[in-house]
Formats: C-alpha cells, structure tokens, sequence
C-alpha cells in the first residue's frame, strides 16, 4: 500500500501571480483567483495545506459584472459590515461597492470561494489588491514587496 504526499513546509515553493482584472468578469476571476492561492493548480496539491502562490491583482476598479440581472443585482447585493457598536451596521450595494473600494468587492467575491476557517483566513491574507493602471507601477509594487519576502518574486500574469 502506498502512503500519501504530504508536504513539508521546506518544500513549499510560494511564487508571485500579477492579476490583471481590466474587463473580466468578477465571479470568473474570483474562481481564477482562489484556485491559485489554494495551490490547486500545483501537482503536489494536498487538501488542508496551505500550498498557494501569492497573488496581486491590479486594475480593480475596471472589473465587469455580467448576467441576466446585472441591473438588478447592482442594486440588490448587498454588502454589511458591523463596527461592533450598538448600531453600528453599515450597508452598501454592490454598484457603491464597485465605485468606492473595486478591491474589497474582489476580496469578498474570494473569500466565497475559500473555505471558511482558519485556514480560509490565512490564505486570504495572500491576496493583494490595488487600483493601478500601469504594469511599470505594478512592477514597483512587485519590487516593494520582494523586500518583504527575501527576494523570492516571479511575476506571472494570468
């Protein structure tokens, strides 16, 4: 009988993915997304193991929403947020949402399509989010944060 493959955490090789989000769909590249931070699209894929790359997607603002009720469902999703406080809950739609802050609408279109629990949550930390429109700022942005994580980046768009 052969054992299973279960990776050491010496083993896990975490590259970087650079998003681009200019005119795709919001649920596709959320499902794109989180596919890669989960490490699914890796061979050595094991289920409960934090195995992903780290992603950076870029143009958030241009992102489309799409279907039969595309109009409706601007208006109708809605997003609610709690300051803890009596009274404190906060609405917004998802046309508000898309204007204001692109990046949080994206964020929890992934969160969707992660697993809700403490693995979800440190998984979602590797995702990152910013409203630039050049790739040059993208690639400072790459550059920052190669400081951060000893110089192990790799630039892929997907």
């Amino acid at each position: 009988m052969y054992k299973s493959y279960y990776p050491k955490a010496s083993e896990i090789e975490r590259k970087w993915v650079l998003v681009d989000a200019t005119g795709q769909n919001l649920g596709r590249i959320a499902a794109k997304i989180a596919h890669v931070l989960l490490g699914k699209h890796k061979p050595t894929f094991t289920p409960g193991v934090e195995m992903g790359d780290n992603v950076i997607v870029i143009n958030t603002e241009r992102v489309t929403v799409t279907g039969t009720k595309t109009s409706s469902k601007l208006d109708t999703k809605i997003y609610y947020s709690h300051s803890n406080y009596p009274g404190g809950l906060k609405s917004i739609s998802l046309r508000d949402q898309l204007k204001q802050h692109p990046d949080r609408a994206l964020r929890d279109a992934v969160w969707g399509m992660l697993p809700h629990n403490r693995m979800g949550r440190s998984v979602l930390k590797r995702l990152r989010s910013t409203q630039v429109r050049i790739i040059r700022t993208a690639q400072t942005i790459l550059s920052r944060w190669r400081k951060k994580d000893k110089g192990r980046i790799y630039g892929t768009i997907l």
